[in-house]
């Protein structure tokens, strides 16, 4: 399998797509949040003396995707039209945190959404860590991508 990130004498580049044909993408990713029962009805509560951490973390996470290309270094700029984050949970101790985002371009979204649902995930934390310190942050993982060359969806 050829690296695309890499020149003919191994150096990293940022790849060229100015011939691609642009196509409308989606990529989905998610990330689980491990924890104590009572730090999970906190969150659900909105009763964290910091507040409400599933709004703070939803506009964490979209606020991250439009960045990440400042933060990946090979990242291009995509122009995201569908940024969405939404929270489930398991009712015991787990928080299960989901990005969806779509946009009409050259390359794909799939960066800009695992970054979305790990700084989400930072954020609970960051607003939980005063009553949890045991919160662990587990399987980041793309689920799915459509658009480009080839389809991808996790078994």
């Amino acid at each position: 399998m050829e690296l695309t990130h890499l020149d003919a004498q191994g150096q990293a580049n940022m790849v060229d797509v100015g011939a691609k044909a642009e196509t409308r993408r989606t990529a989905e990713a998610a990330a689980t949040l491990t924890m104590q029962k009572e730090t999970l009805q906190k969150i659900k509560e909105a009763s964290l003396k910091k507040g409400d951490a599933l709004a703070a973390a939803r506009i964490a996470g979209i606020m991250a995707a439009k960045r990440t290309f400042e933060l990946i270094p090979l990242c291009h700029n995509i122009p995201i039209e569908r940024a969405e984050i939404s929270f489930s949970d398991n009712g015991e101790n787990e928080l299960y945190i989901k990005a969806s985002l779509a946009c009409s371009y050259k390359t794909g979204i799939e960066m800009e959404a695992l970054t979305a649902v790990s700084v989400a995930a930072l954020t609970v934390y960051d607003m939980c860590k005063a009553i949890d310190r045991g919160m662990v942050i587990g399987e980041i993982r793309l689920v799915s991508k459509t658009g480009g060359k080839t389809d991808y969806h996790h078994a």
